[in-house]
C-alpha cells in the first residue's frame, strides 16, 4: 500500500510478548497513528516467577510503554497469561481473553503473529486470535493480517512449517525512524549486529521489503482474511 491513507480503521495488534508488535508492525502502527487511526496493542503474555525475574518483567513492560508512546499507540492492554507456557494454558482461557478484547474494541483490522513462527506462544496466539475474529459474530474484523517477527518467523523448519510469503506490503518510508526509535526503547531486548534483533537488521529487513514493491521501506504481511 503506497501513498494515501491506509484504510485499516481501528486496529488491534496482538503481540505474544512485548516487542513483537514493534518488530512486526511498528512502522505500520506509527503510520496509522499519524493518520489519525486508533491503534491498540494487546500483549498476551508476561514472564512469571520462578521462570522469569519479576524485576525483568517490570522492566520490559516499562520499555513497552515507552515504545508505544513513540509509535502513538492509543492503549496497551496486558492479558498477563504466562509467557512460554501458553501450551500449558487452557486453550479456552486464551480464546476467552482474546474474544473479550475483540468484542470490547470492535477493531476493523487485526494484526497477528504468523502461525509458522518457531515460538509456540506465537502459534497459539495466532490460533486463539483467529477464534476471536470468527466472522459469525455481529461485529468482526474485516481485515486480518499476519506480521513477521525477526528471529521467530524465519527460524522455523523449512518445508515442515508454513513459510512466510508476504502478499501485503505497507509503505513505512516516512515512519521507519519511529519504528527504530521504538525498538531502541526495548534496551533489554535489542542486540548488536549481526544479531537479528539489532536495529541494523530491522532496518535492513524494512529496506528489503520496501524494495520488493519499489518503496524505500515497508513492512510485509500475509493476508489471512479480507471482507470487502
Amino acid at each position: 500500500m503506497g501513498s494515501g491513507q491506509v484504510s485499516f480503521g481501528r486496529t488491534l495488534v496482538v503481540a505474544p510478548h512485548p516487542d513483537d508488535e514493534v518488530l512486526g508492525a511498528g512502522g505500520t502502527i506509527a503510520r496509522l497513528a499519524a493518520e489519525g487511526e486508533e491503534v491498540f496493542v494487546a500483549v498476551v503474555t508476561e514472564g512469571k516467577p520462578p521462570a522469569f525475574d519479576p524485576e525483568a518483567t517490570a522492566r520490559i513492560q516499562g520499555e513497552a510503554r515507552k515504545a508505544h508512546g513513540v509509535l502513538g499507540v492509543k492503549e496497551t492492554i496486558w492479558l498477563r497469561l504466562p509467557a512460554a507456557q501458553l501450551s500449558e494454558t487452557s486453550h479456552a482461557t486464551v480464546n476467552a481473553a482474546l474474544l473479550e478484547l475483540v468484542s470490547r474494541l470492535s477493531p476493523q483490522t487485526v494484526l497477528l503473529p504468523f502461525v509458522g513462527d518457531m515460538h509456540m506462544d506465537h502459534q497459539l496466539t495466532f490460533i486463539s486470535a483467529l477464534v476471536a475474529c470468527r466472522p459469525h459474530q455481529a461485529e468482526f474484523p474485516k481485515l486480518v493480517l499476519a506480521y513477521e517477527t525477526l528471529s521467530e518467523t524465519n527460524w522455523n523448519a523449512p518445508y515442515l512449517s508454513p513459510p512466510f510469503v508476504p502478499n501485503v506490503f505497507v509503505d513505512i518510508s516516512d515512519h521507519l525512524e519511529a519504528k527504530l526509535n521504538a525498538m531502541e526503547m526495548f534496551a533489554s531486548q535489542v542486540r548488536q549486529p549481526p544479531h537479528e534483533r539489532s536495529i541494523a537488521t530491522l532496518k535492513a529487513l524494512a529496506t528489503l521489503r520496501g524494495a520488493t514493491v519499489m518503496r524505500k521501506a515497508a513492512e510485509a504481511f500475509v493476508l489471512i482474511r479480507h471482507v470487502v
